[in-house]
């Protein structure tokens, strides 16, 4: 198929490959001349703690491409067969630089023939695995000795922002790491066929959703439930009603009150309208054990349309909430999962059980829209 200008699609396959090429032996002439660069005083005599540091604010790269650089350029004599192989363009710069890492760890124990063999077959996400397999065999004490190090290097930072927000940043090692997204990823699909939000979102969803079902059930030794602070104004949801306050973060919204108060283990404290305190509540659910056990039964997950959450991941949910004078009876009740429970309170949807059972969902009028779907 032509492109334009009598440029066929074969055309550009071409030219992009032969660019790709031409770039390669310019990171590796870079790499040459980032080396010796690194051998020299100029970085220190400029200010810069490293050569890398110097390399990623003078070229404008990443420290990992900067380290990468410099490291091919110390390997180049060490890894002669692989260097003639990406002149001839049998594998590119970025199995080179995990080829030149992997020397930079084990030295004389390189078995580079059989790791360039694999690098002319595999994809760079591929051997990127088969060059960790290399240290292992190749230096199993000094592997191991490097996940020690990240262990050690795990920290999580949380910044709660001027609007509430907190910003979650953090360093997690290979297991745990592991373990955040073996535990996420079941949670991140979809839920049901309006779904529109992007993957980060869902992570981040996910994230929070796997917090709220610890604190449900009950996996959280000691401290185990939500602490809220809130008037009986702001409860009544009344006009010029205060937030209410909420342990670890900013104060919250009479509605994400209204959704706690639903069925969240929560100890409640109750202010009257001179601020003091008129009721403290144990950490209890507002729906009974007993109740608790006839819906899981009844429901089997929640009953939002579409929505395939387990039981474990669900909330109770009063269509008529008790704060309205709701009942708090079976017929009253229904389990939704923790999104869709935020939508009906504060993303403004409503869900009604009809007369035969049925469960109809009415979005709001202004507010809270889906997005156009998001990346999978």
């Amino acid at each position: 198929m032509g492109c334009g200008g009598g440029v066929t699609g074969a055309d550009l396959a071409q030219r992009l490959t032969q660019l790709a090429f031409a770039a390669d032996m310019i990171n590796l002439e870079f790499a040459k001349v980032a080396a010796a660069f690194a051998e020299s005083d100029e970085y220190d005599e400029q200010g810069f703690d490293s050569p890398i540091s110097w390399i990623k604010a003078n070229c404008h790269m990443t420290g990992g491409a900067a380290a990468d650089r410099v490291c091919v350029g110390e390997q180049l004599e060490n890894i002669g067969e692989s260097r003639m192989a990406l002149g001839m363009g049998e594998i590119g710069f970025a199995h080179f630089a995990l080829i030149a890492r992997t020397s930079a760890a084990l030295g004389d124990r390189l078995d580079e023939d059989k790791l360039l063999a694999q690098a002319r077959k595999q994809s760079v996400f591929q051997f990127r695995n088969a060059c960790t397999h290399a240290r292992h065999a190749g230096d199993a004490e000094g592997f191991v000795a490097e996940e020690v190090e990240g262990m050690k290097a795990r920290s999580l930072t949380l910044t709660t922002a001027d609007d509430g927000v907190v910003l979650v940043q953090g360093i997690l090692d290979k297991v745990g790491g592991a373990a955040l997204q073996t535990a996420l990823e079941p949670l991140v699909k979809r839920a049901g066929k309006d779904d529109g939000r992007a993957r980060d979102r869902r992570l981040a969803d996910a994230l929070v959703d796997l917090s709220m079902r610890a604190l449900d059930n009950g996996l959280v030794p000691q401290r185990t439930h939500l602490q809220v602070t809130a008037s009986l104004e702001t409860l009544l949801g009344l006009p010029g009603a205060p937030a209410a306050d909420m342990e670890f973060t900013l104060p919250i919204s009479a509605k994400a009150v209204e959704r706690l108060a639903c069925d969240c283990a929560v100890t409640r404290i109750i202010l009257g309208s001179d601020s003091t305190v008129i009721d403290v509540g144990r950490a209890k659910r507002t729906i009974s054990g007993p109740q608790r056990k006839a819906l899981r039964v009844r429901d089997g997950g929640c009953t939002w349309p579409g929505c395939d959450r387990p039981v474990s991941m669900t909330e109770g949910h009063h269509l008529i909430h008790w704060i309205q004078n709701g009942p708090g009876d079976m017929p009253n009740l229904t389990l939704l999962c923790y999104r869709h429970h935020w939508m009906v309170h504060e993303g403004g949807w409503q869900i009604v059980r009809t007369d035969d059972g049925r469960m109809l969902t009415i979005p709001p009028a202004t507010g809270f829209e889906y997005q156009p779907r998001g990346p999978d």
